[in-house]
């Protein structure tokens, strides 16, 4: 819940794990007198463990969009191209314009090409052998792929590319959307070790504070329970698509926590009616889809709150 022009109102539009492991986190105020590692080894150490991956292959950052920063000013030159598939998070361009690149043109191999998968807004999930097809031209091209697997842990993990090490390579990640954790700003990745140097070097020092560190170490010791959230969202993500049949919208069918519908018309006037009924969605005139919108999906109680405004609200 959150307040919203003074009226409580339930937050859709942040695509956030319903039923996260419950965790505990207790930091000893001493650990907050010092700087922390700002090699990360312990946190590297322990991801490595879990994923199968070198700490050399390893890198943090303060949130997911402070590594595609530091990526694309690592990898990125002026003039540079990049090919951003759309519609997609918004940030992979934006942060490429920041390196001083542009989008593709089609007139010359890109120099990195961003996919979200799990996609974002749509949920599409593409497999693995999809991905390892996908990579084969860039790195051939001498480009590379950035791959952000963001919302992957809420939706098959069985597709993950995180085992396979290419240094044309990187894999983004987050605890942010698994363990529903926005304010602790917490990402990871995993990449050649040459690159990981550079952006290891590049990021801020000590970008990842104590406290975020703490949790996330926290939230990887309980990474298996995972599974019981996938499960309940798929679940709620079928009765969400049960109920929305009856309503004129089109639905996309989505693999991760979160769904995309197209309504009949303008989708602005629609999000203000909802939120005037006490629900926050994200409307998706920002990925250039000005008659969609996102929400994620949410406790059985919540999400029939949802279908019941978007049942009084649209036209």
């Amino acid at each position: 819940m959150r307040e919203s022009e003074g009226i409580s109102v339930i937050d859709f539009s942040a695509s956030l794990n319903p039923r996260p492991p419950r965790l505990d986190p207790v930091l000893d105020q001493r650990d907050l007198e010092y700087y922390p590692d700002d090699g990360y080894t312990v946190l590297k150490e322990t991801i490595g463990r879990l994923f199968h991956r070198r700490v050399d292959e390893i890198a943090v950052g303060n949130g997911s969009i402070e590594l595609i920063r530091v990526f694309c000013s690592c990898v990125l030159s002026p003039g540079d191209r990049v090919r951003i598939p759309a519609p997609t998070f918004g940030e992979y361009e934006y942060s490429a314009r920041l390196a001083g690149a542009v989008p593709a043109d089609g007139t010359r191999d890109p120099a990195v090409t961003f996919l979200c998968n799990p996609n974002n807004p749509t949920g599409v999930l593409l497999p693995s052998t999809d991905v390892e097809a996908m990579l084969s031209p860039v790195a051939d091209a001498g480009g590379m792929l950035f791959l952000d697997e963001a919302f992957i842990e809420l939706s098959d993990p069985g597709q993950s590319m995180v085992g396979h090490r290419d240094p044309s390579l990187f894999i983004l990640r987050s605890l942010t959307k698994s363990f529903s954790i926005p304010g602790i700003r917490f990402g990871y990745g995993f990449g050649d070790p040459d690159l990981v140097a550079r952006i290891e070097a590049t990021r801020p020092p000590w970008s990842v504070n104590a406290y975020a560190e703490h949790y996330a170490l926290l939230a990887f010791a309980h990474y298996h329970e995972l599974e019981e959230s996938r499960r309940y969202i798929e679940a709620e993500r079928e009765w969400l698509y049960s109920r929305l049949a009856d309503l004129p919208v089109r639905v996309t069918p989505s693999r991760a926590n979160f769904i995309l519908i197209e309504l009949a018309t303008d989708a602005a006037p629609v999000c203000e009616d909802l939120q005037r009924h006490g629900v926050l969605v994200r409307d998706c005139h920002s990925f250039g889809l000005p008659r969609s919108i996102r929400f994620a999906i949410r406790t059985r109680e919540e999400n029939e709150l949802l279908i019941g405004a978007l049942s009084e609200c649209l036209p």
